[in-house]
């Protein structure tokens, strides 16, 4: 019945954390997706998703946005259709960014970060941020396109140490040690 499997077709980006401590400032943190185009895969993205926008053709979206940690289940929510994503994209990224007011902060400081990546309810990966403590915003999954319809998933943790707008534009690129 492997004839039958159509691939990797919308999936689900969740995230959480636990509110600030009391007197402590809001921590919010946000769900980042990245296009980037067949042509320069790992280049500038072509556009960038978050907490305000959506993709030009709504393939991309925040389903729930949190400024603050302090909803029920998982704060933050961005659906992907990849299913219906042009052609001439061929790769996507997934990321997470915490917002840098007032002042710098990192994961080490964000209470209990974790994140959920899902399509339909068969879990993909979930994880934390554990690795990436120093962080002020880290790359969580990459979507590839492999055919005309079909995408593999490669999951991983990358940390970054950039304000959010330095991080969407140098999200994707190719990672040297």
């Amino acid at each position: 019945m492997s004839g039958l499997n159509k691939g990797i077709r919308k999936i689900e980006m969740a995230l959480k954390w636990d509110p600030s401590a009391a007197g402590q400032p809001p921590t919010d943190l946000d769900v980042v997706a990245a296009t980037y185009l067949a042509d320069d895969p790992h280049g500038d993205p072509a556009y960038v998703v978050h907490f305000d926008s959506r993709s030009p053709d709504g393939t991309i979206y925040l389903n729930r946005d949190s400024k603050d940690g302090k909803g029920f289940g998982w704060d933050e929510v961005m659906t992907l259709e990849l299913d219906r994503l042009d052609a001439r994209y061929a790769r996507v990224v997934l990321g997470v960014v915490i917002q840098q007011n007032p002042g710098h902060r990192t994961f080490v400081g964000v209470l209990n970060p974790a994140f959920r990546i899902r399509e339909g309810y068969t879990v993909l990966d979930e994880g934390d941020f554990g690795g990436v403590l120093g962080a002020t915003a880290a790359t969580v999954a990459e979507f590839v396109r492999e055919t005309s319809d079909g995408w593999s998933f490669h999951p991983g943790v990358r940390g970054f140490e950039d304000d959010p707008v330095t991080f969407t534009r140098v999200m994707g690129r190719v990672h040297r040690s």
